[in-house]
């Protein structure tokens, strides 16, 4: 529970402020799309994929996940989020989540292939 609670800390940091900026998103709706993508991030990337393959491929996996992702909210919720801060967004979450499955190699004593 504890590593779950980190990646949504750590996505929050991330996610909420660059909503906040890039679009006319509230604190509130930016946090709660940061909650949902990093559920569906942890169980699709951090539970099935990161084990299945490695840092790499979990990386890539979530963040295409988070570029459909807010493409598809930011629609919805009629934010006026462009590719460019799209691509952004997807880039500076695709770092925090290359370094989180990392810190999960080196928390599992290199065990699994996130530490590479």
């Amino acid at each position: 529970m504890a590593r779950f609670m980190y990646k949504m800390i750590v996505n929050a940091i991330v996610i909420v402020p660059l909503l906040m900026w890039f679009t006319e998103a509230t604190f509130w709706s930016s946090f709660i799309s940061g909650i949902v993508l990093s559920v569906v991030a942890y169980i699709l990337g951090d539970q099935i994929i990161l084990r299945l393959g490695n840092n790499t491929v979990a990386t890539l996996a979530d963040a295409a996940l988070t570029f459909i992702y807010f493409w598809l909210v930011a629609d919805w919720m009629n934010w006026s989020l462009s590719i460019g801060e799209l691509i952004v967004l997807t880039f500076a979450l695709g770092v925090v989540e290359y370094l989180y499955h990392r810190y999960l190699g080196r928390a599992d004593g290199g065990q699994t292939e996130a530490a590479r």
